[in-house]
């Protein structure tokens, strides 16, 4: 990882992240969803998305594929690549919660080590690690872009759940059942919201 050049200072804004989450009305959060490939992440993440859009919260989606069109497109998936994908993610949603936004971050992130990277940089008490716990098998029944395919026909190297580690979170701040019914997962989260005092109504 690159240093920091010493002529570099963190400039510090007249505009308080307390006075911006003022304006939105509510807190500023990144909710770090977890799970394998097909484990229902992106569309929880989305749901959730619109739920409290309807609500009126100012959010955004981060999704792993849509970042790699532009922030990480220079970006492979060997270890170092998947990590420095991460580290970037993590940076851009640090910076989107201090705006005052509740970030939906939505990446298979398979390494512990690499989301406790993330929730150290965002905070605690404004990370919020959501665990998509899928089964590999109905994951793999589900194979939404055929990578589990490619994978078994070794077509694809280095695929999570596969010939690739995928560690799951250990305390995660909620433990979702990825093979219930997304408007269930979605009240849950919403609960978990209310109840951490980041959303009100």
């Amino acid at each position: 990882m690159a240093q920091h050049d010493e002529n570099v200072v963190w400039h510090p804004h007249p505009v308080t992240v307390e006075q911006r989450e003022q304006l939105h009305g509510h807190k500023g959060v990144v909710l770090w969803f977890t799970g394998l490939s097909g484990s229902g992440k992106s569309t929880v993440a989305g749901a959730l998305e619109e739920a409290l859009h309807q609500l009126g919260i100012s959010t955004y989606l981060l999704d792993g594929d849509n970042v790699r069109h532009g922030l990480c497109s220079d970006l492979g998936f060997s270890d170092d690549d998947r990590k420095e994908n991460i580290r970037r993610v993590g940076e851009v949603a640090n910076l989107m919660a201090d705006a005052g936004l509740v970030v939906l971050s939505a990446f298979i992130s398979p390494h512990r080590a690499e989301r406790q990277m993330v929730r150290e940089r965002v905070g605690q008490g404004r990370f919020i690690e959501v665990f998509v716990d899928t089964p590999l098998a109905v994951c793999e029944a589900r194979d939404p872009k055929g990578l589990y395919k490619k994978a078994r026909a070794g077509e694809l190297r280095n695929f999570t759940g596969i010939d690739a580690v995928y560690e799951a979170p250990e305390q995660p701040e909620i433990h979702l059942d990825g093979q219930q019914l997304v408007t269930k997962l979605i009240a849950q989260l919403l609960d978990l919201l209310r109840q951490g005092y980041i959303i009100k109504s």
